[in-house]
Formats: structure tokens, sequence, C-alpha cells
């Protein structure tokens, strides 16, 4: 009792509060701001994407309710909570309302393993990467339940498609964590945060970051891997027959969900919490993970209003021909890598401890491989892209032949 027995609960204690109680009052206050930060946090998300969305597609974005429109998202949830409650008769009540509230559940409870500052976390599983993979399938499961609880043909249809990209991408995305789970020799996050400390791993390893990124992309369904919500194809997706707020978390789930990977980017591949002066308050180490882990949400903010929706085809293609053979081959080469130059006393055992110097022999090495396989690719991908639009051109010209001929 006494070792889980620190912070408030040892102050409780002190001021003569029975053990038991002060034990419990700290993990309820714990598990409240560990679940509050995510809350409050998405009514801020939504303002910022709009008003990003807004600056990108040359608009004004949300300006009335509040100053510059600060309180719309506010406003707006109001309104979901005003509209009415609609249940379809031939719906499975069970999972149709069950579906919204797993769906947003599941990213709040990513937070419980995320490491604000070297002091501060949920708590410190030993799998905490294995734990990140896990809850984030919930997130699939409850639009799979929500298309099939619905009984509409475009919700099924658009479940369908959670289980052809999202699940699909699952595979690439879980090849690529592993890399940083290798490099610091454990599933922790909090160790993967200090065996960052003598030098980040997106350095040691950008491709698998870059892998990471497309995988999370796709896995909230952002475009251009939108699929799940296709509009034009599918009125509204899933969630068509979901009204009021049960919409409303659907639509919550996501946003939270594209800085919740922003934050998880950050405690993997860019050191978490560490910055200059981290070590002289957790304030500062907090403002410096949630500076990395926006950074990223904007450049996912800015990919999204940007680049067109691809076609189911384009995108399977590209993850099975492409993603998951890469993933598969940089996982490889990393680990072989690495165990070599463990063996030559290159690189250090223990990452925990390692230092800046003990590292640039590694980093050197690592990234020169990288960028040998990224120049590989692009000047594959450059080839792909020729023969593309040769193909146009040939198609066209063999059916001006063919007409011609036709005519005579």
């Amino acid at each position: 009792m006494e070792e889980l027995c620190t912070g408030l609960c040892s102050i409780l204690v002190e001021s003569g509060a029975d053990a038991g109680l002060a034990l419990f009052l700290s993990l309820l206050v714990g598990v409240l701001l560990v679940s509050g930060v995510p809350l409050i946090t998405v009514i801020l998300l939504i303002w910022i994407e709009r008003k990003v969305a807004a600056r990108i597609q040359d608009r004004i974005g949300p300006n009335r309710v509040g100053p510059v429109g600060l309180l719309q998202t506010i406003a707006d949830m109001i309104k979901l909570l005003s509209k009415e409650d609609i249940t379809p008769t031939a719906a499975d009540r069970v999972l149709y309302n069950a579906a919204p509230l797993v769906s947003f559940a599941s990213v709040v409870l990513l937070w419980a393993v995320i490491p604000f500052t070297p002091f501060h976390y949920g708590v410190d599983l030993e799998i905490g990467a294995l734990y990140f993979v896990a809850i984030a399938s919930f997130g699939t499961l409850a639009i799979m339940a929500a298309g099939w609880a619905s009984n509409n043909k475009y919700a099924l249809l658009g479940a369908f498609r959670v289980v052809a990209l999202l699940v699909s991408y699952e595979v690439p995305l879980v090849f690529a964590l592993l890399v940083p789970v290798l490099l610091a020799g454990s599933m922790s996050l909090v160790d993967i945060v200090n065996a960052q400390n003598g030098m980040w791993f997106v350095v040691l390893s950008p491709l698998a970051f870059v892998i990471f990124y497309i995988s999370s992309q796709a896995e909230t369904g952002r475009a251009p891997f939108d699929l799940i919500e296709a509009e034009s194809e599918l009125v509204a997706g899933f969630n068509i027959e979901y009204s009021g707020m049960k919409f409303g978390m659907f639509f919550a789930a996501e946003f939270l969900h594209v800085f919740t990977n922003g934050i998880i980017m950050a405690v993997l591949f860019f050191g978490g919490w560490m910055g200059p002066l981290y070590y002289e308050s957790p304030l500062i180490a907090f403002a410096w993970l949630g500076a990395k882990g926006g950074l990223i949400y904007l450049t996912t903010l800015w990919l999204r209003n940007t680049v067109p929706r691809l076609r189911i085809d384009q995108i399977m293609a590209f993850n099975w021909k492409f993603l998951v053979p890469l993933s598969i081959a940089n996982l490889i080469v990393v680990s072989f890598v690495l165990k070599a130059l463990q063996e030559l006393e290159l690189a250090p055992r223990d990452m925990l401890n390692a230092s800046f110097g003990d590292l640039l022999p590694t980093t050197v090495i690592l990234l020169i491989i990288n960028g040998a396989m990224i120049l590989y690719l692009l000047g594959l991908l450059r080839k792909r892209g020729r023969e593309a639009r040769r193909e146009p051109r040939k198609a066209r010209a063999d059916f001006s032949q063919t007409a011609s001929v036709a005519g005579h």
C-alpha cells in the first residue's frame, strides 16, 4: 500500500485520511484527469480543423459564435443534444446504441498509456505498444457494429469498407510500430520515450515513421483514404441512420483519433515530452509533447484538405502491393543492421542509458541505409508513374488506329 500511495495519496494520508480511501481518491482524480484531457481537447480540435480547412479553401470559417468563432463547437454540441434521439425500428437496438460509445471510448482509452511528462502518465504498461494496437481495433469493431445494427444497405456497405480498409492498413501500421519497439528493447511507451534521450527514432528510421504516418491516416478514415464515409457513393457511410448526439460521438471520435495519432507518433518517433528545459518543469515537458503532436496533427489536416479521394482498388493495391512489403522489408533490414552493429560493438545494447555519442555510429549507418531505400523507392515510383502515363496514350493510339481501319 505504501508503494502505491504517492503524490496526492500521500498528502491525504498525512492530513489524516484513511490510506485505502486516499488511494481510491487519488486514482479517481487520475482517471478523471486522463479522460478529461481528450474530452476538453476535442472541443478545441473541431474549431482548429474548421479554421485550417477554411484557410486552405480560401474561406473564413467559424467567426460568429464567440471570439473568432471559438464557441461554435459548443453551439453545435447544444444543437446535437437538443435533436430527437431516433432508433430505426428494424435496428439491433443494443448494438446500435452501444456503437457510438465504444467508438469514442476506444480513442479515450488510448490516453491511459501516453506519458505526458517524465512523472505523469496513466499507467506504465510493459505491453503499452500492444495495448495501443488492441484498443485501436475497438474503433473498427464499433464502426462495423454500427453499420450492421442499422439494418441499412448503405450503412452495411460502409461497414464492409471498414474491413477492406482499416483492417488492411493495420498490417503495415503494426510492422512500423515494431521498429521503435525493437530500437528501445521494450513495448512500454515510457521506456520508448526514455530510449530517445540520445537520438529520436525518426532519425534512426525515418522510413518507419513515414509508413506509420500513412497507415495511421488510413486508420482514421481521413482523405485520401476516406472510403468509409464516401458521401458521393454511400450517402454518409456507416452512420447514415444516426442522429443527434450519437452522430456527434462518431464525429468527435474521428477528430480526437487524428490528434491522438499525432501524440502517439510524437511519443514513438519524436521523443515525446523531451525538449529544451523539459526537466525544469512538468508543464514544459507537457508543452513539448503537445507541440510535437499538434504539428503532426496540422500536417494531417493539410493532407486532408488538399488531396482528393482515391478509388478503393487504388488504395488496396497501394497497401498490399507496396506498403505491406515495404514495412516488412524495413523491419527486417533495421533488425538485421541493429543486431550486426551490436555484435560489432558499434551500437549500445541498452538504448535506455545510451547517450548521443553512443548512438552516433548507429544513427549514421541506419540513416544511410534508410536513405538508400527511400531513393530506390522514389526511382521505382517514378518509373511506375511514367508507365501509367504511357498507357492512356497507347490506348488512345490503338483506339484511333482501330477507328480508322473500321472507317475504311
